[in-house]
């Protein structure tokens, strides 16, 4: 247990290095995509190399452990790998236009991935309590607020997408400012969402390693946020300001 409180210690302390750098380093993918970055590859398949490792890894923790039919862990692995077989499996092939994805980030994402599976896989399956879990846990505050806080956040997460996805007509290549749902507050309502869905789970698992998810989760995508904030300014100011949107977090930042 030492040893595994000792890795999450340190994955928070990498956590805030990244985010300090992010809002000195542009990330090369999507619409700040950046050759440096690594060779490029087709956008579907560098999402699924990304996505699916954690998928499988979670999935591994899962079938070795005694406790994989105890209610209340499947319940939060059957949770979590909702999100990634939509990510790994679901998401790419729904993308649309010849983006590319350097290789270098997939290799990164890759990496957290397969950590953020021994984070939460080791939490769930092999060091919380063996009495913690227990199905009283289904009436807790904890596991209801959570709940609803993970799904709301997944809504969120999921019709952003739509709406980003759709904001182009076949053969256009012009750039537009996302409109409806959250994006009536924030310029990066995916990312809103993404962090609130993250927030849900660590809520319900009530676990340092889902709040050091939360952390990582933030760490990457605020300073994203950021930047993806400042283009929209460059190309859409007026409206940007008349809407008076944030980056990510509504009414705050």
């Amino acid at each position: 247990m030492d040893t595994f409180h000792i890795f999450l210690f340190v994955m928070t302390g990498i956590a805030v290095i990244v985010f300090v750098a992010l809002y000195f380093v542009k990330a090369g993918y999507g619409m700040f995509f950046d050759a440096k970055w690594g060779r490029p590859l087709n956008n579907r398949l560098g999402w699924v190399l990304m996505e699916s490792p954690v998928f499988v890894a979670m999935l591994l923790y899962w079938y070795f452990s005694d406790r994989r039919f105890d209610i209340v862990p499947f319940l939060f692995f059957l949770f979590f790998e909702i999100h990634y077989f939509q990510r790994s499996f679901i998401f790419p092939f729904l993308l649309k236009g010849k983006g590319r994805m350097p290789l270098g980030i997939v290799l990164m994402g890759i990496t957290f991935n397969v950590l953020n599976a021994c984070m939460q896989g080791g939490w769930i399956f092999y060091f919380s309590p063996a009495d913690m879990y227990t199905t009283a846990w289904l009436t807790t505050p904890q596991f209801i607020i959570g709940t609803v806080v993970f799904f709301g956040g997944m809504f969120i997460n999921l019709h952003s997408d739509y709406i980003i996805r759709h904001l182009r007509r076949p053969g256009d290549t012009a750039h537009y400012l996302p409109r409806g749902g959250m994006f009536r507050y924030v310029t990066s309502a995916n990312y809103f969402g993404e962090i609130v869905e993250w927030t849900g789970f660590a809520i319900l698992t009530w676990s340092l390693s889902g709040t050091v998810f939360v952390v990582w989760t933030f760490a990457n995508l605020v300073p994203r946020a950021n930047t993806i904030y400042h283009r929209y300014l460059d190309e859409f100011g007026d409206e940007v300001r008349a809407m008076r949107l944030k980056r990510v977090i509504p009414f705050i930042y």
